[in-house]
């Protein structure tokens, strides 16, 4: 009997033992922190580029909007209120906007705190020159602020791409990263 009762202890024993360990495992992972959330990309419903004369006078605006962003059913729209002038340079800024917000969030604004991962990407077709007039903390070009120089009158058209590349931004287009807005706009020069 002796024997017996050693083991049903010694069994108790490592019963006890094994719900300790499965215990201590379960109160780990739930002690366990959760995992950083992803950054979520954000809504872009407008993207506004203003090109201001260098001589002065009416900028031309350039916009896309879609009212309820990328994956709504919304229809957007693309539109510019007039012409370039051939043969002139443009002071260019870019805004960014989520309107599904109250107020509209500033999307340009995060862009700009996050430069060291977001790079705007032009892609011309006509008579237009762009160049960067910004850079992020590192000297890579952003494009928030561009330069605009239009040539002989004709037709062109703009894709603006905004990439966003955090931790492989090399200043190169298109580069790694996704891509979190991407804009036709077309153009005349008269």
């Amino acid at each position: 009997m002796n024997a017996h009762v050693d083991f049903f202890r010694k069994d108790r024993r490592l019963a006890l033992t094994c719900f300790m360990m499965a215990a201590s495992v379960f109160l780990h992972s739930c002690r366990m922190e959760d995992p950083k959330p992803v950054n979520e990309e954000e809504i872009i419903t407008t993207m506004q580029v203003t090109l201001t004369p260098a001589g002065g006078g009416t900028p031309v605006i350039l916009k896309f909007f879609d009212p309820d962003g990328e994956h709504g059913d919304g229809i957007p729209v693309v539109t510019a209120s007039g012409p370039l002038a051939a043969n002139s340079a443009y002071a260019g800024s870019i805004s960014l906007l989520n309107e599904t917000e109250t107020p509209a969030g500033d999307i340009s604004a995060e862009v700009a705190d996050e430069a060291n991962a977001h790079l705007f990407c032009f892609d011309v077709t006509g008579n237009v020159t762009i160049s960067y007039a910004d850079t992020d903390a590192t000297g890579l070009p952003l494009g928030l602020s561009t330069s605009w120089v239009t040539g002989n009158a004709g037709q062109a058209q703009v894709v603006v791409t905004l990439r966003h590349q955090p931790g492989t931004k090399t200043g190169e287009c298109p580069g790694s990263g996704d891509t979190d807005a991407e804009v036709m706009f077309p153009l005349s020069i008269e």
